[in-house]
């Protein structure tokens, strides 16, 4: 799958999601890295998840826990309230950061960024696409069983904005559906493709009980800036409750598993941990 994005289109739709606000305050306890399931354990981890946002000034009603193998593996917490914008930002992590990659899963790339992920023991989260996860059931298992968070991007990475109701929904709809046949539970959270969210978006993804994720820091690793501006972003861009963007397909994302072998020691030398958040 090639997906293709135009500067100045992104740059519109970026202004847009601007508009809708900073995302809401969280509170987060995180898992600790010391516990993250080891590939060679095979250990099955909780349902992915991730934490309900608040309306400023109003306290969630949801505890937040960290994650933990011995969770129930079809555990689904309540349906989440209508959001009006996605998160942004966890300020609440404490020192500690969000990865995140979108787009796949594709097997040229996807297995490389796992694997890495692996050999420093650490979670992330992955936003994956319905028509690439339907032709690739066995990278949505090893994500979960890694104890990823795997996420729903729609279907098909279309304009959200300019799709119906009854589209939105299917988009949504159909790749929760794979990611369900493959872990045995749907997504629980989503992200809206070129971050472009609306009113419909908001409603849908809370009707179909997931939670809307943005992201914090744009590594623009589509644009094939070269390894080390990726890196550079990273780095620059790291703080405590930061979300990075890459991604896992989409195109040559030869780069972006490259970046990732290097700021990932750099981040764990600075002493971020690198957690992933969780809905109970």
């Amino acid at each position: 799958m090639t997906r293709d994005h135009t500067g100045p289109e992104r740059r519109t739709l970026l202004r847009a999601v601007l508009g809708l606000g900073a995302a809401t305050a969280v509170h987060l306890a995180v898992a600790d890295p010391a516990s993250t399931p080891g590939r060679p354990a095979r250990t099955p981890p909780a349902a992915a998840a991730g934490p309900p946002a608040t309306v400023r000034g109003r306290p969630s009603p949801y505890r937040l826990e960290p994650m933990t193998a011995g969770a129930p593996a079809r555990f689904r917490p309540a349906r989440p309230p209508v959001r009006t914008r996605p998160f942004e930002h966890l300020p609440d992590l404490g020192h500690s950061m969000v990865l995140s990659f979108d787009d796949g899963p594709d097997p040229r790339y996807t297995p490389d960024i796992l694997a890495t992920l692996r050999a420093h023991r650490v979670r992330a989260m992955f936003f994956v696409c319905g028509e690439m996860a339907e032709g690739n059931p066995g990278l949505l298992r090893e994500m979960a069983d890694d104890g990823h968070v795997v996420g729903n991007h729609s279907w098909s990475h279309p304009l959200i904005p300019k799709l119906s109701r009854p589209e939105i929904r299917d988009e949504l709809g159909r790749t929760s559906d794979v990611v369900e046949r493959a872990l045995g539970a749907p997504p629980l959270w989503y992200r809206a493709p070129y971050g472009a969210w609306n009113r419909n978006s908001f409603e849908i993804g809370a009707e179909l009980g997931m939670e809307p994720m943005a992201w914090t820091v744009d590594t623009l690793d589509w644009k094939e800036p070269g390894t080390g501006t990726i890196v550079r972003r990273v780095l620059d861009g790291a703080a405590p409750g930061v979300v990075v963007l890459s991604h896992d397909a989409g195109g040559d994302r030869s780069q972006s598993v490259a970046a990732l072998r290097r700021y990932l020691p750099r981040l764990l030398e600075e002493g971020y941990r690198i957690t992933v958040p969780h809905r109970v």
